[in-house]
């Protein structure tokens, strides 16, 4: 099969001609300007060689003329002819200045050394100028330094992005002490997960209670939830994008910690000194291995349960131009049921293993280019024995990925990105094997195959010192491919052959209106198209929830938002103000039908209903970043519901996850150079769930009428956290240093309700059943505790 459908067939108004030929007017463009040099270059840290995201580099006497590094700390500045004074800042990182006198194009590659001390424990978003919230047309966009999350309260130790980024407006928990996510009324699935580029299906372990990402791995997460650039897409509602630390290529060193469930080690160093480094860094939980003495000693034993994570990485610096990085991700959790008396046993191994091969390479000056090749896969698999009788289901997602994307420079006031995305999809649903004593069964199930196509072109233009947009198309083509015998007609298709083909385009236009120096107003228009689906029939989801992809039964998600904001900065960006509203319109969502029950031998796509859904809302958030007391508060005003015609008639309804009212307060205080505390509060408003309403026998078969779907809430949520983080000797100089953590999750011990148990109390004489439902709360006050420690 060739791109050429996508180009000419399907989407004539916008083909890489186009994209190539604008490029070219710009080079034209430049060319006629008068006389400028380009200076460019990487931005790293001094003491690890690793390269820094987001740095400033701009001119001392103007600081409106400058640029940030980009994902992999490529910079790239225009300046005239003369001598200049060059300014690069970085938060925690001693400014740089560097005295030029222009007559040339130049290579700048600056060293940073860490010399301010990070007191302020935010999130901080870093770009252009240190009002870059303001300046910028990001909206909803935040950066997430690790070292940040680290003296924050965590559940059980377990330092957790996907819970931190939890406490931010527009983003809400998926259900107690879980790191599942929703934005801005968009569904688990809408959100993009990405680990250095590779997508990441399930990004929870222990059923969703921790995040496969270790934070010793991570250098760096950005939470898109407003305005999607073009260079991203396939999800409706935000992109998470996690990079993993490089290396250090100046010197080995390790850190790690031991907590009261789980312990870890990174290990990184040079390969060749400044020129390659790896990491390697691994996670593993042991409390049910603790626990095996007196296991053993019940009707479980052989029963346990433990996960763990590895991240590698390597890197090598061919020369000033050619960069190639190797990157990976695996991880399982493994759970093990048994009862040796009944003789039964119930495995469930599942996880996520994702590898990235990229090369950089510097064309000129001002254009970067990186090729990425992407292999990324997610297998589930349960397992069930008893005595004779034993089957297994398996099901999973696999991905084949590349990539070309271009950084353009013409100016500063342009920054362009264009590319081409390229995957193969391979979804494989519930497969069923098994065999009872002689008889082996198997269910008719088949993995399904899907193309998915994208070219994007986005110009970040700043029009004048007031003015700034962005602006962005994104074009897709998905079609399903063969070996697949159709659900409508019964035709086969042979391998490659194409059953059904969609396509979108996808504008994207952001505006930022400075009204002076610390105040702006933003708004901005984002289409999306979301082709694989994971539709969920419990409040959160599950490792065993299927993905499946658009296909002639099931249509492609769209979605629209529309988001606008008034933003400032307060006594000279001490503290940061913003207000943000938003409307998404959102088509073709799905849904079980009413009658669904779950059956993992049917095909799941004849069991979905196709709907409308809407969310809106009101984000405030303040922040204070400097000073022994820093923090934030965030708040949200919000309504998410669907309407489903095949559903109640088309009643209007909430989803699971509205919550009308969220607040989060984050509070770090500094209180001597050795001890920092930490506090963490949370209120939502209750999750919606449909209620049993009347249960009655017939010919002795219990049968039950449920009220209005998601007509009933849970009491509110609300919960305080605690830390205490003692370094004992904050001054040393040695190589071995570290610290403790101590935590309480939930210290004034509030009973939030995870689930809600329905109990039956048949009378087969008088031909009624009395109802009992139970609240069921599983996280108590927890204290914890845990090590940490670094060495070179």
């Amino acid at each position: 099969m060739t791109l050429k459908p996508f180009f000419i067939d399907h989407m004539q108004t916008i083909t890489l001609r186009t994209l190539l030929a604008g490029l070219w007017c710009l080079f034209l463009m430049e060319a006629n300007a008068q006389a400028k040099y380009t200076i460019s270059g990487y931005v790293k840290d001094n003491e690890t060689g690793e390269t820094l995201i987001g740095a400033n580099v701009f001119l001392e006497k103007d600081a409106t003329t400058g640029t940030v590094t980009n994902t992999y700390g490529f910079f790239s500045i225009t300046l005239p002819e003369g001598p200049q004074r060059i300014v690069v800042s970085y938060l925690g990182y001693q400014t740089y200045v560097e005295d030029l006198d222009l007559h040339a194009n130049a290579n700048l590659n600056i060293q940073l050394i860490q010399g301010i001390a990070m007191e302020e424990v935010v999130i901080a978003a870093k770009a252009e100028e240190e009002d870059d919230n303001v300046q910028s047309t990001s909206m909803g966009r935040v950066t997430i330094p690790v070292e940040q999350l680290k003296v924050l309260p965590a559940l059980l130790g377990e330092v957790d992005i996907l819970k931190t980024i939890q406490l931010l407006p527009g983003v809400s928990s998926a259900g107690e002490g879980s790191a599942g996510f929703y934005v801005r009324g968009g569904g688990a699935d809408q959100n993009l997960v990405l680990l250095d580029e590779a997508v990441v299906y399930n990004s929870g372990h222990f059923l969703g209670f921790f995040s496969v990402f270790n934070s010793d791995a991570i250098k760096n997460t950005t939470l898109i939830k407003g305005g999607i650039p073009a260079v991203y897409g396939g999800r409706l509602s935000s992109v998470l994008d996690i990079q993993m630390k490089e290396g250090n290529n100046q010197e080995f060193q390790g850190e790690g910690g031991i907590g009261l469930i789980s312990s870890r080690l990174t290990l990184e160093g040079p390969i060749v000194k400044n020129k390659s480094s790896f990491l390697i860094s691994g996670r593993r939980t042991y409390g049910f291995d603790l626990a095996q003495p007196f296991v053993r000693q019940t009707d479980f034993a052989g029963t346990n349960y433990f996960f763990y994570d590895l991240n590698a990485k390597m890197n090598y610096q061919f020369s000033q131009n050619d960069r190639v990085y190797l990157s990976g991700y695996f991880g399982r959790d493994v759970l093990t049921f048994a009862q040796p008396g009944r003789d039964f046993q119930f495995t469930l191994p599942y996880g996520n293993a994702t590898a990235t091969l990229r090369w950089n390479h510097l064309f000129n000056d001002k254009l970067f280019f990186n090729l990425s090749a992407i292999y990324n896969d997610y297998q589930f698999k349960a397992g069930f024995e008893q005595e004779e009788f034993k089957f297994d289901i398996f099901s999973g997602v696999r991905d084949y990925t590349a990539k070309f994307d271009f950084d353009y420079f013409p100016s500063n006031n342009h920054q362009v990105k264009t590319g081409l995305h390229a995957t193969h999809h391979r979804l494989t649903p519930n497969i069923i094997r098994g065999n009872a004593g002689d008889t082996e069964f198997e269910n008719t199930a088949e993995a399904k195959y899907a193309h998915e196509y994208a070219v994007y072109l986005q110009d970040d233009w700043k029009i004048n010192p007031w003015i700034r947009v962005n602006l962005g198309l994104r074009a897709t083509l998905f079609q399903q491919t063969g070996p697949y015998t159709s659900g409508i007609d019964g035709q086969v298709y042979d391998g490659g052959e194409i059953v059904k083909t969609y396509n979108s385009l996808e504008p994207r236009m952001f505006v930022t209106t400075t009204l002076n120096p610390n105040t702006s107003l933003k708004a901005g228009i984002t289409s999306t198209t979301q082709y694989l689906h994971l539709v969920s029939n419990s409040s959160s989801t599950l490792p065993a929830d299927v993905w499946v992809p658009s296909s002639e039964l099931v249509k492609p998600q769209r979605g629209w938002q529309y988001a606008a904001g008034y933003f400032q900065n307060i006594r000279k960006n001490a503290f940061e103000a913003s207000i943000e509203v938003y409307y998404k319109s959102l088509k073709d969502q799905i849904d079980y039908r009413e009658s669904y029950v779950d059956n993992s031998v049917d095909q799941v796509e004849n069991e979905f209903v196709f709907g409308d859904g809407r969310a809106y809302g009101t984000e405030f958030f303040i922040r204070k970043n400097t000073g022994a007391l820093n923090g934030w508060i965030g708040y949200t005003l919000s309504r998410t519901d669907r309407t489903f015609p095949d559903i109640e008639n088309g009643r209007t309804y909430p989803t699971t996850y509205d919550r009308t009212h969220d607040l989060s307060v984050v509070a770090n205080y500094r209180l001597t150079d050795k001890l920092t505390a930490g506090l963490v509060f949370v209120y939502a408003t209750g999750k919606a769930f449909t209620p049993p309403e009347r249960v009655y026998l017939i010919e002795g078969e219990l049968q039950t009428d449920y009220g209005p779907r998601n007509s009933r809430r849970l009491e509110p949520y609300h919960r305080m956290d605690v830390s205490l983080t003692w370094v004992p000797n904050p001054a040393s100089q040695k190589a071995f240093r570290s610290e403790w953590v101590f935590s309480i999750y939930n210290v004034y011990n509030r009973k939030n309700t995870f689930f809600i148990y329905t109990d039956y109390e048949t009378d087969l004489q008088s031909g009624t059943a009395d109802v009992n439902a139970y609240k069921v709360s599983i996280f108590p006050i927890l204290p914890s505790v845990t090590w940490n420690f670094k060495f070179k």
